[in-house]
């Protein structure tokens, strides 16, 4: 019942009909071009094709290897770049690159539809003067380990950066422009979603007490960074967000009969203590009762990490806490089909998770500790696997408590 649920809500934000929809609301006249980037860039791609048919012309989509929808290749005028993610690399400034030169080179005149999602802080970068690849290397692999919130992260990449903290917008310029944004950032902030590519941040976000290198390479950029000042504002909508993923995991739920308590506000902070808090949490409520939270964990990764993700964290550390105890069940995982550096969504844990762990040689604790989770939860068979799902709204923690004897 709970991957039911989980499948409602990637439903719910699916990238394609979002986007066809957002744009049959606004109705855009004449001819237009469109650059999409992030995890969902290709089927938010297939939206305003959807939608434009013949007068969508010569387009760009930047998007992770892998998460190109095979409706794309027969799509004219079209360009589509398969990037690196979640570690920039070439690929990423190359797409940085040919991002900036399309629209750069675009008439005056012409209307560009922008359709941007998670990912794209990885999948496109134009760096700032005096800064290296090495560089944005080691700020990528600071923000995968350090614990700081998402807001805190892409401030110090958009420090670094030529195209994002509006620096696409300022290449747009005069041209008539909007965007449809997929949020997967608390507030829905624009100046957040894909480090801000058409949006300057505001200068209070910038991360604190910044490693000493790390530091050293934002002051440098910043020695040499241009005015945004004069960063177009770009007129954008939210076509879906974590919160619609929650509200139709819910309403999946009550279909099925459940009492749903549906979580206020978005979770974020250690995936460890989240994942004992949630567990407590379906434990001590009543029977037939669907928990839903939405949000993004954090990880303080150990200098070696093993294999997983945030939302493996988690819920290994929700099955520590259900150990012995049936009927429940708790799946974390992301609306995009991956977490961290795997290729599985998340997991679906229950009271027997740990036991079964243990019968294949794996100890919890350990396995926390050492920011292995996914190669325990792949011995326990609770790794969930669904493939790119094509939309990235979050992280999504379902819970349930079933009747004994039922």
């Amino acid at each position: 019942m709970l991957l039911d649920c989980y499948l409602a809500a990637i439903a719910a934000v699916d990238a394609r009909r979002c986007v066809a929809s957002a744009l049959d609301d606004e109705q855009p006249a004449g001819e237009w071009h469109a650059v999409a980037i992030g995890k969902a860039a290709g089927a938010m791609m297939l939206g305003a094709v959807q939608h434009f048919d013949s007068r969508l012309l010569g387009s760009v989509v930047v998007t992770r290897a892998g998460h190109v929808p095979a409706e794309l290749s027969g799509c004219a005028r079209l360009r589509v770049i398969e990037s690196s993610h979640p570690q920039p690399d070439e690929r990423s400034l190359a797409a940085g690159e040919a991002v900036a030169e399309h629209v750069a080179s675009l008439p005056r005149d012409a209307n560009v539809l922008f359709l941007v999602s998670g990912g794209a802080s990885s999948l496109v970068e134009r760096l700032a003067g005096g800064v290296t690849l090495a560089d944005l290397r080691l700020i990528n692999a600071w923000a995968l380990s350090s614990g700081c919130a998402i807001e805190q992260i892409n401030a110090v990449r958009r420090a670094v950066s030529t195209i994002k903290g509006g620096g696409l917008a300022a290449l747009a310029g005069p041209r008539r422009s909007l965007a449809l944004l997929i949020s997967d950032v608390p507030r829905d902030d624009p100046a957040v979603i894909g480090s801000g590519l058409l949006r300057a941040g505001a200068r209070r976000q910038a991360a604190p007490e910044l490693p000493e290198d790390i530091a050293r390479i934002v002051h440098r950029a910043r020695s040499v960074a241009r005015s945004t000042s004069r960063v177009p504002r770009v007129r954008h909508r939210i076509v879906a967000s974590l919160r619609d993923a929650c509200r139709a995991a819910a309403a999946c739920g009550e279909a099925r009969g459940l009492e749903v308590r549906l979580a206020r506000a978005r979770f974020a902070g250690d995936a460890t203590a989240l994942g004992r808090k949630f567990a407590r949490t379906v434990l001590a409520g009543p029977e037939r009762t669907l928990h839903v939270w939405g949000g993004e964990s954090t990880i303080i990764l150990p200098p070696h990490p093993g294999y997983g993700g945030r939302s493996q964290h988690l819920a290994l550390a929700a099955a520590g806490v259900l150990a012995g105890r049936d009927p429940v069940a708790l799946l974390a995982a992301g609306t995009d089909g991956s977490d961290g550096v795997t290729d599985d969504a998340g997991a679906v844990v229950d009271g027997g998770t740990v036991e079964r762990g243990a019968d294949a040689g794996f100890e919890a604790r350990r396995s926390l500790d050492g920011a292995d989770s996914g190669r325990f939860l792949e011995a326990s068979g609770d790794l969930l696997h669904t493939g790119p799902t094509l939309t990235n709204v979050g992280d999504l923690v379902l819970g349930l408590k079933g009747s004994r004897g039922a």
